[in-house]
C-alpha cells in the first residue's frame, strides 16, 4: 500500500543548518528572525524550535548553501536586537525526502522511513513533514546510504526483492 503513496526518494546535498542559540523565549522572536531573512531573500526550509527553558529557546533551520553566509551575516548584524547567544552553522548535512501524494492520510509512512534509517545506524538531525513529503536532515557522509536504505524500504521490499 505504501508503494502507491510514495513516488520517490530525493536528496539535496546543497543545504546548511543554522541554529540560533539562546534566543529570548518571548513572542515575536521567530517573526523577527524569519522576516529578517526574507528581507535578505534567504529561502528557509526545515524549521525546528526548541521548548523554552530558563527563558531562552533555540531555533534551527535549513537554507541553501549559497545563502548560508548571507543568512548568518544578517543574523549576526542584528544580534543585539534579536538577543541570541550564538549561531551554530553546519554545512555538512543533506536533506533526504520521500515524496508522494496523500502521505498524511497513510499512517506509518514516516515511521517506516525512520525505521530504515535506524536499522542502518543513520542519525536524524531534523524532521519536516507536509502533505506530499517527509524530509530528514542527515550528516552529509550518510546521505547516499540514507537514500538507498529508504528506497529499499519503500520500493524493493514491495517488489519481492
Amino acid at each position: 500500500m505504501e508503494k502507491m503513496h510514495i513516488s520517490g526518494v530525493a536528496c539535496d546535498k546543497k543545504v546548511a543548518r543554522l541554529a540560533v542559540v539562546g534566543l529570548p523565549d518571548e513572542p515575536g522572536v521567530a517573526f523577527k528572525i524569519f522576516s529578517l531573512l526574507a528581507k535578505e531573500n534567504v529561502n528557509v526550509d526545515i524549521i525546528l524550535q526548541s521548548i523554552g527553558r530558563n527563558n531562552t529557546k533555540d531555533i534551527s533551520f535549513t537554507v541553501g548553501k549559497q545563502d548560508m553566509d548571507r543568512a548568518k551575516g544578517a543574523l549576526e548584524d542584528h544580534k543585539a536586537a534579536l538577543g541570541f547567544d550564538h549561531i551554530d552553522v553546519n554545512d555538512s548535512v543533506a536533506k533526504v525526502s520521500i515524496v508522494g501524494a496523500g502521505m498524511v492520510h497513510n499512517p506509518g509512512v514516516a515511521a517506516k522511513m525512520f525505521e530504515a534509517l535506524y536499522n542502518a545506524g543513520i542519525n536524524i538531525n531534523m524532521i519536516s513533514t507536509s502533505e506530499i513529503k517527509v524530509s530528514v536532515l542527515v550528516d552529509l557522509p550518510e546521505a547516499d546510504r540514507a537514500v538507498q536504505v529508504i528506497h529499499d524500504r519503500f520500493f524493493h521490499e514491495f517488489n519481492g526483492n
